[in-house]
């Protein structure tokens, strides 16, 4: 009786065994296995173009619409820094449009760059970083008046040293003006010269005595203008 048991029972567990699992016939899960996400691509930027210099600036950066594999929804975040290791930020933002419009300071570099963020976060790269500078203001400034002959006198009689002087001035009346004399003995070279003279006169040394001497005056204003004189000449006794 006991072994008529065991032979019921145990075809019993074989053919459960082997019915496989789930129910549906053929062991195969009907849950498909979600697709990962991937990050959109990474922006390209179009304007202001690298190195650009901004006359204006109240600029409008623009750059390419990224794609995402999954059609999700793409926001972008623009970066402006006055480096261009981007540790000095100086605007960060996140947008939804291929567009941004900033207003920087006048006469400064800047450097900026974009990247794209899909709904569920994921980012690409950066883009390439684009370097710009905006123009400073505008000022205008007048160039010294040309000197004028003091003395000597021109083609006059002199000592081996002699005293040079002239005027000069400036229609800035608050630049402040210095001086670059040069001298020598032929017109076309003059070889020895001071600069950066804060006076209206300057002594010269060591001339050679019966010898004609040729000299000029070159006026600079603390702004970068500068007025080339007339040569003037004098002889030495």
């Amino acid at each position: 009786m006991k072994n008529n048991i065991l032979k019921l029972i145990i075809p019993s567990l074989i053919i459960i065994s082997c019915s496989g699992s789930g129910g549906n016939g053929g062991g195969v899960d009907p849950t498909p296995t979600p697709t990962p996400n991937s990050a959109p691509t990474v922006p390209s930027l179009i304007s202001p173009t690298n190195q650009s210099l901004c006359i204006s600036n109240a600029l409008t950066f623009n750059w390419n619409t990224s794609t995402d594999a999954q059609n999700d929804a793409i926001t972008y975040q623009i970066q402006i820094a006055t480096d261009n290791q981007f540790t000095q930020i100086i605007n960060s933002s996140t947008v939804n449009s291929t567009s941004y419009t900033f207003t920087l300071d006048k006469g400064k570099a800047y450097y900026w760059r974009v990247k794209a963020i899909d709904s569920k976060n994921a980012s690409s790269e950066f883009s390439t970083t684009n370097s710009l500078y905006t123009e400073a203001n505008a000022t205008t400034n007048h160039l010294p008046f040309m000197p004028q002959l003091v003395k000597p006198a021109q083609d006059t009689n002199v000592n081996t040293t002699v005293d040079l002087e002239w005027n000069a001035s400036d229609v800035d009346t608050s630049d402040v003006l210095s001086y670059d004399i040069y001298w020598g003995t032929s017109k076309t070279n003059l070889t020895n010269s001071k600069t950066n003279v804060s006076t209206k006169t300057t002594q010269i040394t060591g001339l050679q005595a019966t010898t004609t001497y040729f000299w000029r005056v070159v006026v600079k204003d603390n702004k970068g203008g500068e007025t080339i004189g007339q040569i003037w000449s004098f002889k030495t006794n």
